[in-house]
């Protein structure tokens, strides 16, 4: 039942996977090979665009960290340990999306069990791999390709930006990010994605650091009083 909600959401993703790639022109089995090989959604959606775009291997990379940097974190805070050591565990820690995350670093230590999580985490991947084939599928069979289905990507970010933004906070960030795609796209119109990564991180250390000297109450909204 822990995956049962996020196959919801997984499922459907899968499926834009298998369509987009069909539509890019890749092969076929690069749909199951990236669910098997990567196995992060939003990774694999632009690595397909990325891909078929001939992008140069060193941006591929760059944007590959860049976005799944968060990564290096959910180590601290996730039940890891409850997991037998051996295979089980090294699976677990390779099957650690988000959506793992977020659904067992909010249980209790008390009913979390190794069986539990490694089949919730399984079954998170076959929603995964199931969809993208079923998309690969779907696509074959289109007399023509949807047109705009690319946009799926766009989308997925779009609203993940949406997610992240909460509060007034945060907004700062979304310009700094619109500022580095911005000057990338005049500076560098043929290569823009790596140069905008480093541009916008450049940007964030320089936040950070102001906010520092600043202090927290001097940045984003108040907090709220009853």
């Amino acid at each position: 039942m822990d995956s049962l909600g996020v196959g919801l959401g997984i499922f459907p993703l899968g499926i834009a996977l298998g369509v987009l790639v069909v539509q890019a022109g890749l092969p076929w089995w690069l749909a199951p090979a990236l669910s098997v090989g990567v196995f992060a959604g939003s990774v694999e959606l632009l690595l397909v665009s990325m891909i078929a775009a001939a992008t140069p291997l060193i941006t591929i990379a760059v944007t590959v960290f860049a976005v799944n940097f968060r990564h290096a974190f959910y180590p601290l805070s996730f039940p890891i340990q409850a997991v037998k050591p051996g295979l089980g565990r090294a699976y677990s820690i390779y099957a650690m999306i988000d959506e793992a995350y977020a659904t067992y670093v909010l249980l209790p230590p008390e009913r979390l069990s190794s069986a539990r999580m490694l089949t919730g985490q399984f079954l998170m991947q076959a929603y995964w791999v199931s969809g993208g084939l079923i998309g690969v599928g779907l696509a074959s069979m289109l007399p023509e390709p949807i047109e705009g289905f690319e946009f799926a990507l766009v989308a997925l970010f779009v609203v993940m930006a949406l997610d992240a933004v909460r509060s007034r906070r945060e907004l700062p960030s979304v310009v700094l990010a619109g500022i580095a795609v911005a000057v990338a796209m005049l500076a560098f119109p043929a290569s823009e994605i790596l140069p905008a990564l480093v541009i916008f991180t450049v940007l964030l250390v320089g936040r950070y650091l102001w906010s520092r000297t600043r202090g927290p109450a001097d940045e984003g909204e108040p907090e709220a009083r009853a």
